[in-house]
Order: structure tokens, then sequence, then C-alpha cells
């Protein structure tokens, strides 16, 4: 079956007609948006309180609004539908990941601006960002589909908000204990590590191990994503 774009927006028309009629589902872009009001207020604001904000947009705004559209189409009964009609597997995930990457995408252009925040070597980063809005997209995927319902959803993506969103916190943690250092890995620290990097003048050079890294959780986020879909397609 070929790929068709007017299925695809259709799907996409569908899930911001839905989103606009959630309020619950919406407001969690406020959460980044209220800390980069609070930390943009200051003169110089760090390079972690600004990858706090912009990692807590992707494990709220991206992976949670994601999971909860699926979880609620699920929980409707409506999602069985979807899976049965003539679109196809890429068709569905990418027109249900286009809303929840739009509202993203606004989320963190707001928090770059009300935080004053410029990165070195901007088109570097952002392609990082991206790989990583890939990823998180993905994994709220994931999330949705696994979630047999959207409360189900709000409580699995706690964990998620914590280790992925605010998990730069607990640095100084991870540090005392050597088995932790493998979180390091995730594309949160990574995005981080890369920006520091960056800043310190490096170059396409030092992102090429940030970049494969997220660029391996994207590409096994997809192939897990893709095998839940379809596993669940074939559930009575």
């Amino acid at each position: 079956m070929s790929f068709s774009i007017e299925r695809m927006y259709a799907i996409f028309a569908k899930d911001l007609k839905d989103l606009s009629k959630n309020m619950f589902v919406l407001s969690t872009a406020v959460m980044p948006l209220f800390f980069a009001l609070l930390f943009g207020r200051g003169d110089v604001v760090p390079l972690e309180i600004h990858f706090l904000v912009i990692n807590l947009t992707f494990a709220t705004v991206a992976s949670f609004v994601q999971g909860a559209l699926i979880a609620e189409e699920k929980e409707k009964n409506t999602l069985r539908g979807l899976m049965m009609s003539p679109a196809n597997t890429a068709e569905i995930l990418i027109g249900k990941s286009l809303v929840s990457a739009g509202l993203t995408v606004v989320t963190l252009i707001l928090c770059i601006r009300m935080m004053n925040f410029s990165p070195a070597e901007p088109v570097i980063l952002y392609g990082a960002m991206v790989l990583a809005l890939i990823f998180f997209l993905l994994l709220g995927t994931m999330l949705g589909l696994l979630a047999r319902t959207l409360i189900e959803a709000s409580v699995i993506i706690i964990p998620i908000m914590f280790i992925f969103g605010m998990g730069n916190i607990f640095t100084g943690f991870f540090a005392e204990y050597e088995f932790l250092t493998v979180l390091e890995y995730l594309p949160n620290f990574q995005l981080e590590i890369l920006a520091g990097e960056l800043a310190a003048g490096g170059g396409w050079a030092e992102a090429a191990g940030a970049y494969l890294i997220i660029g391996a959780w994207a590409a096994a986020s997809c192939i897990l994503t893709v095998m839940i879909y379809r596993k669940k397609s074939f559930e009575t």
C-alpha cells in the first residue's frame, strides 16, 4: 500500500480537534513554560537550567501528549477502528505524531525565547534536538499503546518525567554510584553534554558521539514502537 498524505492529514486533523477539546492534556505545556518564566528572570541562566526546561518539555509535552492522545483513543475504542482502516502503519504513526510534535516545537521556541538561550553552534544543537524529539514522540507512542486508559498513561509518565525530564538535577547523586553513570547515555543527558562541548568551542567532530547515541535511541524506539503497534493491531 502506497503512502497517502491525505490519510495522514486526516489523522492529524482529527487529533488536533481532539486535543483542542482536552484541556487536561493541553495544560501539560504550562509546566515547562512556568519554569522558563521563573528561571528566565535571572541575569545568567546556567546551561543545566536551560536543559532542565528543554528536557522537561520533551518529556511532558512530546511524550505525554503523544501517549495521552493514543491512550484516550484506546479508552474510547476508536484506535482499533483506525488500525483496521486503509491507513498503513507509517501513515497512522506519523499522522498521530504531528500534533504532539507541533505543540512541542512551539513550547520549545517559547521557552528558549523566555530564557534568552543562545546556544553555540545552533545548527548542530538543534539537529540533535530534532533527533531527541523523534525519540520522545516514539516513547510517548509506546506509552499510549501500552496504557489502557488516559489515567494510566498519566501515572506511567511520572517516572519518565523524572528520568528523562529532570534527570540532570540528580547528576551529583549519580556520580556517587558508578553503575548509575550509564544514565549519561540517555538522550536528555547527551543533549546537555553536547551543548557543553559546543559552548567550549567544539564542532561537528565533538557532536558525532551524541548524534550517534541519540540516533540509536530513536532507531531502537522506532523498532519497538512498530513491533508493539503491530502486536496490538492483531489483538482482539
